[in-house]
């Protein structure tokens, strides 16, 4: 039925009927096309029967709900229900996977030996409810960063969970003394690791030179070879190439995934000690114009730049409508939803409570709708961030793209950027 009558047979020359992986709205298998399809490794999303409707009724619910106890979400819930129900067409994500794919290919970003890698999805053969792609093959990110802090554990020579105990209570004293709580920078997580690296060679020659002399020697005991022991992950690194992976989406294509939460990444050829990300899930892209596209930029470089005046400026031109116009409110607002959110700007509130007290202090009645996904999209990465001790500026970090931006499509000089 979902490939126009052909049987299973004719597409794959192996499929596993026990699904690898599932979700809210559908589960993953395993399987190989046949040769008439390339012959090659890759996943299939199937969608479950009826999910569709139950998810609109959910979300008709939280709405309701929205209009009479917090009006202020009204419209980012109708913009993120519009983002969700591609998610119920396999074959728009298809081309949308695709679209994103190609486009950080040709800009030198995704591929083999760049810094991410998309699957390519099989369009003649995704449907509705059913999506063919490449096998990535690696770990979730959730996965890899447990396992690498399985590995800081055990070069600790402590259990993991006496191991991730000492590090929070570490932490925690960090807070309370006032003192930084950042994580290494990605260098000295680059050093970190080269040391480990040596070591385990230095090591395995030890062990090399032992086994091949003294070792040869009947009931002297030869030494093991350490060739299990996978070299950390560098978490500064991760973040700053997440950032600017989909700041790229964002300012220079336009297009890019609303959904970069860890579930959605993975972590390849981390055993070859050359790491690679794996971006996975497109069912959540956002287009937006080239004109809101530029102003984006010139909201970002206002942001980088601390430029009350200039932002407040932009974020009235993309829509942002409130009671008063409080200028202090507006910044705040852009501050947290595309920026940043330590605790000094959040005033020591949890980011939500932080966004309720904007409100009560000037009720908004329009939000610039274009920025809604950018927003959420800045607020999963910078939650990543803070969970692996890396905050950013997502403003900062983006900056120079969005010069980039304005000077080639605006042609803009730098010193006339707002």
């Amino acid at each position: 039925e979902d490939f126009d009558g052909k049987a299973l047979e004719d597409i794959f020359d192996y499929f596993e009927k026990e699904p690898i992986g599932a979700a809210s709205i559908g589960q993953v298998h395993r399987a190989v096309l046949s040769k008439e399809y390339g012959g090659k490794k890759v996943v299939v999303k199937v969608s479950y029967p009826e999910v569709e409707q139950v998810f609109r009724g959910d979300v008709r619910t939280i709405k309701m709900f929205a209009e009479v106890a917090q009006p202020v979400h009204v419209k980012p819930l109708e913009e993120i229900e519009k983002q969700f129900m591609t998610e119920f067409d396999y074959r728009e994500e298809a081309i949308k996977m695709n679209t994103v794919r190609e486009n950080l290919e040709r800009a030198g970003i995704a591929g083999a030996n760049n810094l991410c890698v998309i699957p390519k999805p099989y369009l003649e053969l995704c449907t509705k409810r059913v999506l063919v792609m490449d096998e990535l093959e690696g770990l979730k990110l959730p996965t890899s960063l447990e396992k690498d802090f399985e590995g800081h554990a055990k070069r600790a020579g402590v259990p993991f969970e006496e191991f991730k105990q000492r590090e929070e209570e570490k932490l925690k004293v960090l807070k309370q003394e006032g003192k930084d709580t950042k994580g290494p920078s990605a260098a000295e997580f680059d050093t970190y690791i080269k040391l480990i690296a040596a070591k385990r060679k230095a090591n395995n020659v030890a062990a090399m030179f032992h086994n091949w002399t003294i070792g040869l020697i009947p009931g002297v005991k030869k030494k093991s070879y350490d060739v299990d022991q996978i070299l950390p992950i560098n978490h500064a690194k991760l973040i700053d190439d997440l950032i600017m992976i989909h700041g790229h989406q964002c300012l220079v294509d336009g297009y890019f995934n609303a959904d970069p939460h860890p579930g959605n990444m993975m972590i390849l050829d981390l055993e070859k000690g050359k790491p690679q990300i794996g971006l996975i899930d497109y069912g959540q892209v956002k287009d937006i114009s080239k004109e809101e596209r530029l102003l984006l930029c010139k909201i970002v470089i206002a942001l980088a730049n601390d430029d009350k005046d200039s932002l407040v400026k932009h974020m009235a031109e993309a829509g942002y409508k409130s009671k008063n116009m409080d200028r202090e409110v507006m910044y705040k607002f852009a501050k947290v939803s595309y920026d940043e959110d330590d605790e000094e700007l959040l005033e020591g509130m949890h980011i939500q409570l932080f966004l309720d007290d904007l409100e009560a202090r000037d009720p908004v009645s329009s939000l610039p709708e274009p920025y809604i996904m950018v927003g959420r999209t800045s607020v999963i990465l910078r939650g990543l961030a803070h969970a692996l001790r890396q905050p950013r500026s997502i403003a900062k970090a983006w900056e120079s793209i969005a010069q980039k931006v304005l000077e080639a499509e605006e042609e803009v000089p730098m010193s006339r950027v707002p």
